[in-house]
Order: C-alpha cells, then sequence, then structure tokens
C-alpha cells in the first residue's frame, strides 16, 4: 500500500490532471465546433471512456507492462527487449533500435510540454477565482516549475512519499466533485456505452475527426506511466491505477459532461464550475499540487529513457546517481534535468497559456503511442507466442485507434505542433550521431587496441623491465589491449610489477554478495604479474573500482594484499577524437560527436579513481 501510495504521487500526476483541460479543450476547437447537445457531449464521454480503457487499462497495464526490461519500462527497454529477441537477425536488431530512438525522442517533446501545460492550467484556475491577478499567472507558474526541478536531486521515492498522500487527495476531490453532477443527472451514465462513440463518429466525421485531438489529451500519460514502470514496479500500478485513478477519472469526466449539457456556458471551464464557489479556492491550490506531481510522472520518465539509452550506447555517458537504496529505478540524472527545465521554460513563455500551448500537444503523445503498439507487436509472439489473429487483433485495436489519434493531431503542426517534432528531431539527431560515431571509433580503437592474448606474448618475448606497484587499467573486456596499457609499454618501455586489467559491469539487483562479484583470470599465465578482474556491481552500489579492488583481496579472489593497492596507479585509455574526411558520416556529425564526446561523464569520478594517482593514456581515434 505504501509503495502504491508513493507510486500515486509520481507516475499518475500526468493523466491524472488531465480533467483539467481535456473536455475544455475539446469545445474549443475549430470555433466550438463540438457543441453542447446530448449527441455530441455522450459521443465525446464514451470516446474518452474507452479510448482510456483500451490504451491505458488493456495495452499498458494489461499487456505492455509484462514486456519488462530486467524490471524497467518504457519504448527504450522495450526496444532492447524486442533487440534480445532477435538477437540472431541482426538486421532487424538494428532496425528496432531505431523504431525505440524514434519513440524515446517523442517522448522528450512530451517531456517538454507536459510540466508547463499541467502547471498552467492549474494557475489559470485563479482566473475564475480572482481575476485581478491573471497578470501573475505566467510568474507564479515559473516558481512552481523552477521548485519542481530543483528538488529532483532528493528523488522519485522521496518525492512520491511527499505527493502520494496529496495524490489520493486529489483523486477523490475528482471522485467527488463529478459524483454530486452523476447523482443529479444519472442519464449521462449512458455515455459509457461505446455506441454513442460510433454514431458520433459515422454522423459528424469531420467534426469527430477534430476532436480526436482534443481527446488524446484524456491518455497523454500513458506511456510515462510504463516509463516509471522500473521506479515502483507493476504491481502498485496497477492496484494504484484501478482501485482509484481509474474510477475517479472516470466519475469526474461524466460530471464535467452532465454539467455542460445541462449548463451550456459552462464549457468555458468545466473542471473548475463544476466546484462549488466556496470550494474553488482550495481546489485550484490541490491542483496546482496536482500538476506539478502531473511533471514529476514525465520527468522521472525521462531519467529512466535516458539511463536505457546511455546503456544501449544512443547517448553518451552522463552522470547518474542512485537515490534509492531498494530501487533500482530510481535515479536522478542532472543533465536531463537541466535540459528538462530550460526546455520547458522557453516552451511556456514562448506560447504563454495552457489554451494555445494545447495546439502543440498531442503529436508526440501520439506518436510514442504508436511506437510503442508496433514494438509489442515485434515482441508478442517471440515473448508471449501470440498467433497471428492475436498479434492482428492487437494491431488494428490499439495501433487503430492510435493512428487515428495522430491523424487528428497532424492538423496541429502549423500552429504549434512543429514544436514537439521540432525537438524530436534533434534528439533523433543527437542519438544516430552518437551511436554511428561510436561505431566508428570503436572499429578504429578496436585496430590500434588489438589481440590481448597477442600484445601478452610479445611482452613476454620483450622481457621488459618491471617497475614495482601495482597499475590498474579500467577495460571493457579481456579480449582486446587497453590503450593506455599499449601507450605505456610503447611510450615508457617498462611494465609495472603487477598489471590489472578491470571490467564493470551492473547486474540487475540491488548488491551483489562477494561471492558472485569477482571473476578472475590470469589470462593464461600465473607469473607474468597481468592478470584480468571483472567486477559486477548491482544497481544501488556506487561503482568504486579502488574499493572493490580490496573487496576482491578481502575475497579471496585476488592473488593480492588490499596494502598492495594503497598507492595504486590507474591508467584510463582516453585519447583524442580527430575528425577525417573518411566515408561513413557527414563532417557537421562528426564535429557534433566530438562535442558530445567532450561533455561525457569523467570515467575517472564515475569509478571513484583517485585524482592524484590516475593517468590518462593513449593514441588518438579517428572518424
Amino acid at each position: 500500500m505504501a509503495v502504491a501510495i508513493a507510486a500515486l504521487g509520481v507516475v499518475f500526476g500526468d493523466i491524472g490532471t488531465s480533467p483539467l483541460y481535456a473536455l475544455k479543450t475539446v469545445f474549443l476547437l475549430d470555433g466550438g465546433a463540438v457543441r453542447a447537445n446530448e449527441s455530441d457531449v455522450f459521443g465525446v464521454i464514451s470516446l474518452m471512456f474507452w479510448s482510456i480503457t483500451i490504451i491505458v487499462s488493456i495495452k499498458y497495464l494489461g499487456i505492455l507492462m509484462r514486456a519488462d526490461n530486467d524490471g524497467e519500462g518504457g519504448v527504450m527497454a522495450l526496444a532492447a527487449l524486442a533487440q534480445r529477441l532477435y538477437s540472431k537477425r541482426a538486421g532487424k536488431a538494428g532496425i528496432l533500435l531505431v523504431i525505440g530512438i524514434v519513440g524515446v525522442s517523442l517522448f522528450y517533446g512530451d517531456s517538454i510540454i507536459t510540466p508547463a501545460i499541467s502547471v498552467l492550467s492549474a494557475v489559470e484556475g485563479l482566473q475564475v477565482t480572482v481575476p485581478s491577478i491573471a497578470h501573475l499567472i505566467i510568474p507564479i507558474s515559473a516558481v512552481i516549475l523552477i521548485g519542481l526541478f530543483v528538488v529532483q536531486r532528493f528523488g522519485t521515492g522521496k518525492v512520491g512519499g511527499l505527493f502520494g498522500p496529496v495524490m489520493v487527495l486529489w483523486f477523490v476531490v475528482l471522485a467527488a466533485a463529478g459524483l454530486a453532477m452523476v447523482i443529479q443527472y444519472p442519464s449521462v451514465l449512458l455515455g459509457l456505452s461505446p455506441t454513442y462513440a460510433v454514431v458520433f463518429i459515422f454522423s459528424h466525421p469531420s467534426i469527430s475527426f477534430i476532436a480526436l485531438g482534443a481527446v488524446v489529451l484524456v491518455i497523454t500519460g500513458a506511456e510515462a506511466l510504463y516509463a516509471d514502470m522500473g521506479h515502483f514496479g507493476r504491481s502498485p500500478i496497477r492496484r494504484a491505477w484501478f482501485f482509484l485513478v481509474f474510477p475517479a477519472l472516470t466519475i469526474n469526466y461524466l460530471g464535467q459532461a452532465a454539467l455542460v449539457l445541462h449548463h451550456p456556458a459552462a464549457k468555458a471551464n468545466p473542471f473548475f464550475l463544476l466546484i462549488p464557489e466556496w470550494g474553488r479556492l482550495p481546489v485550484v491550490i490541490l491542483a496546482t499540487v496536482a500538476t506539478v506531481i502531473a511533471s514529476q510522472a514525465v520527468i522521472s520518465g525521462a531519467f529512466s529513457l535516458s539511463r536505457q539509452a546511455v546503456q544501449l550506447g544512443v547517448l553518451p555517458p552522463l552522470t547518474i546517481r542512485q537515490t534509492s537504496k531498494r530501487e533500482g529505478g530510481q535515479i536522478y540524472m542532472p543533465a536531463i534535468n537541466a535540459l528538462l527545465f530550460i526546455g520547458v521554460m522557453t516552451v511556456m513563455l514562448a506560447f504563454g497559456s495552457s489554451e494555445r500551448l494545447s495546439t502543440a500537444y498531442g503529436i508526440s503523445v501520439t506518436g510514442a503511442l504508436v511506437v510503442d503498439t508496433l514494438l509489442l507487436v515485434l515482441v508478442a509472439r517471440p515473448l508471449w507466442s501470440w498467433g497471428p489473429w492475436k498479434i492482428g487483433a492487437a494491431a488494428v485495436v490499439f495501433g487503430g485507434l492510435e493512428l487515428a489519434f495522430l491523424a487528428g493531431n497532424l492538423s496541429k503542426i502549423v500552429n504549434g505542433g512543429w514544436v514537439p517534432l521540432l525537438i524530436a528531431a534533434a534528439v533523433i539527431t543527437i542519438m544516430t550521431t552518437w551511436r554511428r560515431g561510436r561505431q566508428l571509433v570503436q572499429n578504429d580503437r578496436k585496430k590500434k587496441e588489438g589481440s590481448l592474448a597477442q600484445f601478452i606474448e610479445d611482452v613476454r618475448v620483450q622481457n621488459l623491465p618491471r617497475v614495482p606497484g601495482v597499475a590498474i587499467f579500467p577495460h571493457p573486456n579481456k579480449d582486446s589491449t587497453p590503450l593506455a596499457l599499449r601507450a605505456n609499454v610503447k611510450h615508457n618501455h617498462v611494465l609495472h610489477e603487477h598489471v590489472i586489467i578491470v571490467s564493470v559491469s551492473t547486474a540487475p539487483v540491488p548488491h551483489v554478495p562477494p561471492s558472485e562479484a569477482f571473476t578472475y583470470d590470469d589470462l593464461g599465465y600465473a607469473d607474468d604479474g597481468i592478470e584480468h578482474l571483472a567486477i559486477r556491481f548491482g544497481f544501488s552500489d556506487k561503482p568504486d573500482i579502488p574499493r572493490a579492488l580490496r573487496a576482491a583481496c578481502h575475497a579471496g579472489a585476488l592473488p593480492l594484499h588490499a596494502g598492495d593497492f594503497k598507492n595504486a596507479s590507474y591508467f584510463i585509455s582516453r585519447g583524442a577524437i580527430r575528425t577525417t574526411k573518411n566515408k561513413g558520416m557527414v563532417r557537421w556529425r562528426r564535429s557534433l560527436f566530438v562535442a558530445l564526446a567532450h561533455n561525457a561523464a569523467d570515467p575517472a569520478a564515475r569509478f571513484g579513481l583517485p585524482a592524484l594517482r590516475t593517468v590518462t593514456m593513449g593514441s588518438d581515434v579517428e572518424i
């Protein structure tokens, strides 16, 4: 229950605050094309209810949350899972990663617009109660957003623990406000029938097509909900949804529909006009807090997807801080937090109101939904042994509905919809450039590194002088030679008495016991002092190489004494990256890759290496 409440404070903020603006936006579209009569209102409510049911309850909560990658959710985790399932088909695996890149790029567009539109829509509620302070809406929203991004460093667990009880109150208020109107006009329950949606679409095809551009607002946050799965796990999220969030949203939308149907003027702001006058100011305050939490959902989702992108090699290494000792998904990424903050403040100041921002909203959301469905269809057969009819049904039901939403939102491109597309295009460019540049660097490094086994044989023949002490060379594997080791031999013509090549990996568990954390290899000769040690860290462990080496000695995994590392030297293989005119990548992308590489996280700081005993060596690499 405690975890479910904490999940409420992070996961459901986005989708939980959609009642603030979703129905209002429907009636504002195209100069009021959707009218406040029974057929239109019931048709819209039916579309909203069944969209939430099919896409959120069935697709995400019922199906996609079973497709996790070591407990992580989101489009990058799904793409990684698909890659693993199709690992024997290299071409298809590459295409799957590209699909994942497109999906996560669209999610970043959503992550920038959601905090701005959510906070603005809540603070704008002040206009209903205190019209004289309308000019303070932007400054108030800016202060709230600054506070939100500042508290990210404390971690989603603590933020969720603080926000969770507030969201419980928020959903209770949603249900109570809607229930009062539903009891007064119970006939509105007819709007839950899917027949009204069908009749609305076929009787008003052009109007319903426009309406889809706003109806999609009720499912914004579905991808964030999936991406945040690694923070809390699937069971708490499912329980919170079905026992509280879904019923509260449904009742509130029904209440707003009943209000508009019997008081058409209320369509200007049905959410706040649903609240009795005496309670509007407290609800504005509560809504403001809830929209801050809505922003939290996409921010924490962006952290999760960014870490997965780093692990998949489509983003450079970034500083990642683990904020929980128990949950591996609870992380903080300073660089991503800063970039999101700049983007959110920019779009908020540029658009200035939630009504104008709604024109930019929807395209990135629906695009991400379509990408998830495409990956779902691809993994369903190898993962769950789905037959063709079941895969076809999922593609038609989920994909058909989402493509309709996407088509309905394409009309927004000229009025602001280009913003999330521009953000997505920039992210795609960065990710594909880093991936391609990394491949070129690895190819060049592989040529220069050469075989480690052959290097050891050559060293034995040369009979190089050995100097006292221990030299540690962090390196991804034991097949190739660290460039720093080659450079040391080439320029100094000596080897340390003990040379240890260290490879680090992260296991999908909080902590790895010492008996499983170390794998030692003497690399074929027990007398030459050149050894390899593989170290496995848990996701809650700080990847501290010096401490791990001492622990390996205490555990008997390394034939040295812990005191031998007191004055050990650490050599990082890092050479300058030089751009060339070789084929493989255009010049401007080569320059972008070099800039990204220069701003990547420092490996010495990442692995806890002592600054005064760490040397960076190696040869230049070319792309």
